[in-house]
């Protein structure tokens, strides 16, 4: 994380120290020219926040909402309801997700090249939870299309492509095997970290625009496959990884005691607890599948990652710590234990210190040997060793070897699908296996999303469940789907803005004639490259902002003689101003910041505001092309890289 204690020198620039006017070649383009072939050009990119985040969250475009730049049209709409409608336009689970989600957004945000990345998974909690507070609604299902599509599984891939699909007007029926929805939501992650009320409230708004739903109904057993290919127009397989990988070592297969994290944390999270059991092992800790942090920072080219609050691992490395964690909160004493040294391991630095606090033994750079049992055949002990990880793999440490007592051992080291009764399904990898637009291999009408395709993050299911509805709408449309879009994210649609705002183009005549900058019914000098392009920090501007400390989320810290039984949220939201404040510090990565440095340093008075009546969300400012000289000022003082000189009207 950067030293927030100190602050940075922002003297980031076009020119070189020690250049003049006479090494920039401008005094004749502004003094003496009359004419270019460049003019400013107003380009959308994607910012690498948006980039980065597994849903499509048009993060950009809620900040900005919650700065106070982009108010609702509806007149009277709350700010925070407009930004929620946004936040679901992507992902329909905002106060889920900015408690949970770790934050790649955060790690790849182009304001750690200044300070400090942007507070966005605060300002999703704020929002989502107010939206819980005032009951506020879901957009309504669309006109009704006379299709049915089936969805397996009611966790976050199921639920979100329910809810993108009801937006598309079709028919939903939901199957799930567990007798409330929410999948590894509710039953893999304990309540301190998603409170069930706010899980009902996200999952209650779905269901309300007309999802039928079928609990305690197993696909395979209770229906099966041959059924839904008949009642169906589509099938959406979104069953998640519900089977742990077993611990590889001696002893371990057919223990009574030997279980997976997986069926802990399910079990658990019903209301099961685990009887007599006082000492318990905990193996996993690691083994980050795909570090999501390091894709956020290579989109924006960050050289100063942050670290954000939250773990930077898959939604399998969340798991060994949940274990522990709910583990003290019974009273048993828990050893969680990791092939990777403790500061390597996946958990945040401050999660593992809670953990410590709360009364979890860390033992990190140790393997399993083997489970040691007694002569009925129920583990003892687990026999360890010390280690070191060398390309990617554990090495022993000769002469280290040492044992921990246990009356139970759980494996928390990966996961994969569950295809009982479905085993057609199953692909040789033990997951099913999809094309790049997610329909099922060899099977026609069937499409998948979520951890079934490969364990990784809650909010990846979320995005896998709205690009899925959006594949099966395609597809019930001739048969076909469509080639995806380089960057497949929910992006900001400026004839959409511009539509809402009663702005929209007028028709066009379709008559031959010259290219005009002048006529309106074409959007002018405004190019959209968001589905192809990522905006680097080297393209802003940087040095418009100051310094300005990021707002952090309070937590309550338990510790070791107050966590029995203690299952209450740790993570304190945002107050309505610290909201606000973060959504100021956003740099609008891509877009208009609105800041009017261009008009103001244009030395031709070529950059004017587009009339207040007139204005939209990339749609601030407009030149005329008859004054400007193509001196480039504005596009190197545009903070956001917005502006790009090119090709005039």
């Amino acid at each position: 994380m950067n030293d927030m204690t100190t602050q940075k020198v922002n003297n980031y620039r076009r020119f070189e120290e020690g250049e003049t006017p006479d090494d920039w070649d401008l005094e004749d383009k502004i003094f003496q020219g009359d004419t270019t072939y460049k003019c400013p050009t107003y380009v959308n990119k994607t910012p690498p926040c948006q980039g980065a985040c597994p849903s499509g969250h048009e993060i950009r475009g809620w900040l900005a909402i919650a700065r106070g730049m982009d108010k609702s049209p509806v007149e009277g709409m709350a700010w925070q309801e407009y930004a929620f409608q946004r936040m679901a336009a992507a992902n329909p689970f905002p106060a889920t997700m900015g408690r949970v989600c770790p934050a790649p957004c955060e790690a790849g945000c182009n304001r750690n090249e200044v300070d400090d990345y942007v507070g966005i998974n605060a300002v999703e909690q704020y929002v989502g939870d107010w939206a819980n507070e005032n009951n506020i609604k879901l957009l309504d299902a669309g006109v009704d299309t006379g299709k049915r599509i089936a969805i397996v599984g009611g966790g976050p891939a199921g639920l979100s492509a329910a809810y993108y699909l009801r937006l598309d007007g079709h028919g939903v029926t939901l199957f799930d095997a567990h007798a409330e929805l929410g999948g590894m939501m509710r039953f893999g992650i304990p309540g301190y970290r998603t409170p069930r009320a706010m899980l009902d409230s996200e999952i209650g708004r779905i269901i309300d625009l007309g999802v039928e739903v079928h609990m305690n109904t197993v696909v395979g057993k209770d229906v099966s496959v041959g059924d839904l290919e008949r009642d169906y127009d589509a099938i959406y397989w979104a069953i998640g990884a519900q089977s742990g990988r077993p611990l590889p070592i001696p002893g371990w297969e057919g223990t009574e005691n030997c279980i997976n994290g997986i069926e802990f944390l399910d079990a658990f999270n019903q209301g099961y607890v685990l009887g007599t059991a006082k000492k318990v092992i905990v193996v996993g800790g690691g083994d980050t599948s795909v570090d999501v942090a390091s894709v956020a920072r290579r989109l924006g080219h960050i050289t100063e990652p942050g670290t954000p609050e939250r773990s930077d691992g898959t939604v399998i490395d969340f798991t060994s710590q949940d274990v522990a964690g709910s583990l003290t909160r019974e009273g048993m004493q828990a050893t969680l234990t990791s092939l990777f040294p403790i500061e390597e391991m996946t958990a945040a630095e401050h999660e593992r210190e809670d953990a410590k606090r709360e009364g979890v033994d860390i033992r990190g750079s140790v393997m399993p040997l083997e489970v040691i049992k007694n002569d009925k055949g129920h583990a003892i002990a687990m026999r360890l060793c010390e280690c070191d990880m060398v390309k990617g793999r554990p090495v022993p440490r000769e002469g280290t070897e040492f044992e921990l007592e246990c009356d139970i051992i759980i494996a928390a080291i990966g996961q994969m699908g569950d295809f009982d009764g479905i085993e057609d399904m199953a692909g040789d990898s033990g997951f099913i296996e999809t094309t790049a637009t997610y329909q099922v291999k060899g099977r026609d009408k069937h499409f998948a999303g979520g951890d079934i395709l490969k364990p990784h993050l809650l909010t990846t299911a979320i995005g896998h469940g709205r690009i899925g509805a959006e594949v099966i709408t395609d597809f019930l449309d001739d048969g076909e789907v469509s080639k995806r879009p380089k960057i497949d994210v929910h992006h900001f649609d400026l004839m959409d803005e511009l539509k809402q705002r009663k702005q929209e183009p007028s028709a066009y005549e379709m008559l031959d004639g010259r290219g005009t900058d002048s006529a309106d019914f074409a959007i002018h000098n405004y190019e959209d490259r968001g589905d192809k392009q990522i905006i680097a920090h080297e393209e802003l501007f940087k040095g418009h902002f100051a310094f300005e400390k990021r707002e952090v989320r309070d937590e309550v810290h338990i510790e070791r003689d107050e966590v029995l039984g203690n299952f209450e949220e740790r993570i304190i939201g945002f107050a309505e101003a610290q909201a606000v404040k973060e959504g100021e510090r956003c740099m609008s990565c891509g877009m208009c910041l609105e800041c009017d440095n261009c008009v103001i340093y244009c030395p031709q008075d070529a950059v004017h505001r587009v009339k207040k009546s007139d204005r939209t969300v990339g749609r601030y400012v407009y030149t005329d092309y008859s004054a400007c000289i193509g001196c480039h000022i504005c596009a190197d003082v545009c903070p956001s890289g917005f502006i790009k000189m090119g090709l005039g009207e």
